[in-house]
């Protein structure tokens, strides 16, 4: 019996973790007051844009901070971006990690997000993550 209790003391704790990080359903980015996008960029056109920034900041927390941390320092699930390489150098490969997500031994570690977020949502997350760079 009491190995009974402990399986359900266990399910019923990794139930509760697993709800720790909130609603995970991707959430809609509202890109008003940013210049539309035609077809996949691969450098950010929103870069310096204050109001782009703005709007990426709102989505990061929304969308990203659950595993990549609050304000980009993560807490260890997933990978800092802080030091994601600023400017032009990093763009690409942040691109392609948010459109197509990271799969590694069969295991997705991030979805890809190419049917959630517009090309605009994706540029203004970046445009946020930016402001957050660190090389220290």
């Amino acid at each position: 019996m009491n190995k009974t209790l402990s399986a359900l003391a266990l399910l019923a704790l990794s139930v509760s973790v697993a709800h720790a990080h909130g609603d995970v359903t991707p959430q809609g980015v509202d890109i008003g007051g940013l210049p539309k996008l035609e077809g996949e960029q691969t450098v950010n056109p929103y870069r310096g844009n204050a109001e782009a920034a703005k709007i990426g900041d709102s989505a990061y927390n929304q969308n990203c901070a659950r595993c990549h941390g609050l304000g980009g320092v993560s807490g260890g699930i997933a990978p800092d971006l802080r030091y994601l390489p600023p400017g032009e150098e990093g763009d690409e490969y942040y691109a392609q990690k948010v459109r197509n997500g990271v799969v590694r031994n069969g295991m997705t570690y991030m979805p890809g997000f190419s049917e959630v977020f517009s090309e605009e949502a994706v540029w203004a997350i970046r445009s946020w993550l930016d402001t957050v760079y660190t090389d220290e």
